[in-house]
């Protein structure tokens, strides 16, 4: 059986590292990928560490946390120091190294494998992890699947019921050529009626934040979602006059909020509740506090449903402002599929 070595630090995994780790993971019927990792690194190595194993189940993915050096020129015993760190991940006799860069041929003879060269000059893949780093958006197709949700961002359409939230967050994928995430609690609602408990709305924040996790794997960039687990929290002060303590514990908010103002007639579809305008004042109130008290990045939409698409495409490129260069406008798109 031909076993095989590699290792990188993933910063991030990239189709680049993809093409190396395939090649090896045919080439080889045992395979051992070390991922390396420093405190200082900008995305933490225990993330890192969870993608290489997502991709490559079938590898042994092992992790190094130590503080080691990184150059020859940063220790005398480097190459010695690097020999015990491959011999402890990979204990047995090593067949082969794989490498893209030339340090594959000395960390070879270190550990006694030979050394095979998988497309240095990168003509298959051209991608590099500073780049893919520095300007993800510039290098979309170049992250795989189960990386994209650390770099996507989140825009939430937020506000009172019949504001257009439904509509914006549609329109505005089509617009962007990405995925929108349908309101959760619509879902749950339609399925078990419009009376919600406290562990009701429990369960459709979990619903919320477990649909966008996984249309975040398939979002262009950036993923429009239709409320959210802190919309859900303002819903259970409206209809119940408290909340869940859970509610105020959401793993990741929206990295920009566009709040729908409730100048616009309101619009009975049979599963709404507040058709008073004092209600709706008072609904529109709670959900700027909220944002407010959340200190969370928003915008407040206001006029027609023109207006308000007009104003939400202006605040989506002012923040991303990377997207103009990136993104066209194709129609229509899709909702995350639930069938």
């Amino acid at each position: 059986m031909a076993r095989g070595f590699l290792l990188g630090k993933f910063l991030p995994p990239h189709q680049g590292h993809v093409l190396l780790c395939d090649f090896a993971r045919d080439y080889v019927e045992d395979l051992t990928i070390l991922v390396c990792s420093l405190p200082r690194d900008p995305i933490p190595g225990a993330l890192r560490f969870a993608w290489m194993r997502e991709l490559f189940p079938e590898a042994r993915v092992v992790h190094l946390t130590d503080e080691v050096p990184q150059a020859p020129s940063e220790h005398p015993d480097f190459w010695p120091i690097w020999r015990g760190i491959v011999k402890r991940a990979h204990p047995e006799p090593i067949d082969f190294v794989f490498a893209s860069e030339s340090y594959g041929h000395r960390l070879a003879a270190e550990v006694g494998g030979r050394f095979v060269p998988v497309d240095p000059p990168r003509f298959a893949v051209p991608a590099a992890g500073r780049d893919v780093l520095g300007d993800p958006f510039a290098h979309w197709d170049r992250i795989p699947a189960p990386v994209r949700p650390h770099f996507v961002k989140q825009i939430c359409l937020f506000g009172p019921e019949s504001t257009g939230k439904s509509t914006l967050a549609r329109r505005l994928a089509a617009h962007f050529d990405t995925l929108f995430v349908p309101e959760y609690g619509r879902t749950h609602t339609e399925h078990f009626g419009t009376g919600c408990s406290l562990e009701d709305l429990v369960l459709i924040a979990r619903g919320h934040g477990a649909l966008t996790a996984a249309a975040a794997r398939q979002a262009n960039r950036i993923l429009l979602l239709d409320t959210d687990p802190v919309l859900t929290a303002v819903w259970s002060d409206m209809l119940l006059g408290e909340r869940d303590p859970r509610l105020d514990h959401i793993a990741r908010p929206a990295d920009l909020y566009l709040n729908c103002d409730v100048d616009v007639p309101w619009i009975d579809d049979g599963t709404r509740y507040f058709p008073d305008p004092e209600m709706r004042a008072r609904f529109a109130r709670r959900c700027q506090a909220e944002l407010t008290g959340r200190n969370l990045p928003h915008l407040t939409l206001t006029g027609d449903w023109e207006e308000r698409f007009r104003q939400a495409v202006a605040a989506i490129v002012d923040r991303f402002p990377q997207l103009a260069a990136t993104t066209g406008s194709r129609s229509p798109a899709p909702s995350l599929p639930q069938g």
